[in-house]
């Protein structure tokens, strides 16, 4: 048996986080996978896993292993997907990382659409609002919804996206019209602490500089498509991106504030590592979802 499907089977394993998970995900038994594990760590002469009845967790030289072993895997299958793609053959696995907002809301349909399209591959999706290290936890792509920061990873623009701050009209008649950021904080908000700035709501100032201001409310929740709710029920100001709030500006259910001292700058884009040989799975996904945002926004 030769090393790298032993690689393979140890990665397998700490990603699905146990050797009965792994063995459900990839189709093995739970023997071949231990038994692959095992002559791996024979092979290198030192523990990778902690194994007990109730616990599963690496072990030093296990970490530093997985992290290289990682790397060597996606270059090793990098490679086989530059060749298979100068023959017109790209399939494989995409492991790939997205926010809940993104898959719930209707440009999630973009990943059904590739997945219809492209049956060889199998889009393996992760969804959670945190901003996952790509490189750590093994990730081949993510979809982010942000503002574009400094950072190692590549990025590609997918479309436009922006934030809505935004009440309920009945809301707005109890409390009042907010005519600056500041009075924001004497009013009732929703505040969705998937945000990074949690209850510290950021605006354009009357300069170039932006203005921080701390809010509170009766609810505070991980989930646009919550606080959108608590919004529609008059409970308090919330701010929402634009793809979640439509239906309800359009009916009227809730209205927007402050328009002219909203941050710009956000964007929907497509992230992924800087390797030697991007795969060409990868590179696939992502023109497909350039192409798809491009239709859909009449480009």
């Amino acid at each position: 048996m030769d090393t790298l499907t032993r690689m393979r089977a140890f990665i397998d394993v700490v990603e699905a986080e146990g050797f009965s998970a792994a063995a459900r995900k990839i189709g093995r038994s739970k023997a071949l996978l231990s038994k692959y594990v095992r002559e791996l760590e024979d092979e290198l002469g030192a523990l990778l896993l902690n194994r007990t009845t109730r616990q599963f967790s690496l072990t030093e030289s296990g970490h530093t292993y997985y992290q290289r072993a990682s790397e060597i895997v996606r270059e090793v299958d990098s490679l086989a997907d530059a060749v298979r793609e100068s023959s017109g053959d790209v399939r494989g696995r995409i492991k790939l990382s997205a926010a809940r907002t993104f898959a719930d809301a209707p440009i999630g349909q973009s990943l059904i659409d590739f997945a219809k399209q492209h049956p060889d591959i199998v889009l393996d999706i992760h969804l959670d609002d945190r901003f996952v290290d790509l490189v750590e936890e093994g990730f081949d792509v993510a979809v982010r919804i942000s503002r574009l920061e400094n950072s190692s990873l590549i990025a590609r623009r997918l479309g436009p996206f922006s934030i809505k701050l935004c009440a309920s009209p009945e809301l707005i008649a109890k409390h009042g019209m907010p005519t600056r950021p500041q009075d924001l904080s004497n009013m009732p908000c929703i505040v969705d602490t998937n945000g990074r700035s949690l209850a510290n709501w950021r605006f354009k100032g009357d300069g170039e500089d932006s203005v921080s201001v701390t809010v509170s409310g009766p609810i505070e929740v991980n989930s646009p498509m919550a606080a959108r709710a608590a919004a529609v029920s008059g409970l308090g100001f919330t701010i929402l991106p634009d793809f979640i709030a439509a239906p309800d500006l359009s009916s009227g259910r809730l209205v927007t504030v402050l328009d002219d001292r909203i941050l710009s700058g956000s964007g929907i884009f497509a992230v992924y590592p800087h390797r030697r040989y991007l795969p060409a799975k990868v590179r696939v996904f992502v023109d497909f979802l350039v192409h798809w945002f491009r239709t859909r926004d009449g480009a």
